[in-house]
């Protein structure tokens, strides 16, 4: 279903259609694993439990790069979108169950995350050999599997070759920032320090561009975009895509577990140097900052989170992000006005702007 020529849109039903579209492209991935037996079977589960729910962020901003050029021909066509925009839930998927390794997190959206899973059911079955070692191994081999499928969906999503040619381009252009933005932050957390300069390279490329300014590029070549429609897009999209970034460093210090699906004050424990500390860091009294900077990547009862977050209000660096988000959504939709896009696309993509900066989880 096309949005209506006013603009609006359903949110709720492009989830769904997304959903469903992966949902049959694991179909049939079942179909073609099911020789490999009952282990296939738990790993196809696995990725069928990572591929379900979230806000579809990615999958909107595709859809929407593309309406920004061209309206799909026809239903064939529209369909066909749908699937390039989900090959995009798929690398995400992917990533986030590298990262939830990586950061040895326990959860995700409020479940065991993918190594969690692994490891308790290797537990649970008592088999040989190490419980996490095991886990681990299962998520790294389903971040890669999630990886290598996106790869085929977009490939096969039925749009026209030479257009989906051009958004391979730049599909493989994202998977390089987002794995080279990983490495960074890894090893900016291995340092245990962070300017807000390095802090905002970590935002930018780990998760700014992938998760705005390259979705809307993918979509805009999937309907033939040029270099000024790419460039136009990305005024809007990458000064967005640090603004969702920054709520989500918001987020993962003041937000409510019941809602992210994360424990409180999750980033704090993993020892994440965003910009919120990097500023925080830098402006509270050296008492202040000594205690934040002993206090990360340690396990924090929920009174040491409360006396954390504290400092970091008192800083001031959560009202200068707050600033910051509200500067750069401004300076987005400002861009979104001068571009010459469908008008229908730039009302969704005000929306979507919106609703990407001003979220609770």
């Amino acid at each position: 279903m096309s949005a209506p020529p006013d603009g609006r849109w359903d949110p709720a039903d492009f989830r769904e259609r997304v959903q469903l579209a992966l949902d049959g492209f694991l179909d049939r991935q079942v179909r073609l694993l099911a020789p490999l037996g009952p282990d296939a079977a738990r790993l196809l589960a696995r990725a069928r439990a990572a591929v379900t729910g979230g806000k579809r962020f990615r999958a909107a901003f595709c859809y929407w790069g593309h309406r920004a050029i061209a309206t799909p021909a026809d239903p064939a066509a529209e369909d066909g979108l749908i699937r390039a925009c989900a090959a995009l839930e798929l690398l995400h998927a992917s990533a986030l169950v590298h990262d939830d390794v990586m950061d040895a997190s326990d959860t995700r959206r409020g479940a065991p995350s993918a190594h969690r899973a692994f490891e308790a059911e290797h537990r649970e079955a008592g088999w040989h050999g190490g419980a996490e070692q095991y886990g681990a191994a299962g998520a790294v081999l389903l971040g890669d599997l999630l990886q290598a499928w996106a790869d085929e969906l977009l490939r096969g999503c039925g749009l026209p070759v030479e257009r989906v040619m051009a958004a391979l381009e730049l599909f493989d252009t994202t998977r390089s920032e987002v794995i080279a933005g990983q490495f960074l932050d890894v090893s900016v957390q291995a340092r245990g320090r962070a300017d807000v300069e390095t802090a905002m390279t970590v935002l930018r490329y780990k998760s700014a561009k992938y998760s705005i300014e390259r979705p809307l590029h993918i979509g805009a070549a999937l309907a033939g975009a040029t270099r000024e429609d790419l460039a136009d897009l990305s005024a809007f999209g990458l000064p967005l895509g640090e603004a969702f970034q920054l709520r989500d460093d918001l987020l993962g210090v003041y937000g409510d577990p019941a809602t992210t699906g994360k424990p409180a004050g999750d980033d704090l424990v993993e020892g994440k140097r965003t910009v919120l500390v990097a500023l925080a860091l830098d402006a509270a009294s050296p008492d202040d900052a000594e205690t934040l900077d002993h206090g990360l990547g340690t396990p924090l009862d929920e009174e040491q989170v409360i006396a954390l977050r504290r400092i970091i209000t008192d800083s001031g660096a959560q009202a200068q992000v707050e600033a910051a988000i509200a500067e750069l959504g401004g300076i987005a939709l400002a861009a979104l006005d001068r571009a010459g896009v469908d008008p229908v696309a730039r009302a969704a993509l005000a929306g979507l702007a919106g609703a990407a900066t001003q979220r609770v989880s």
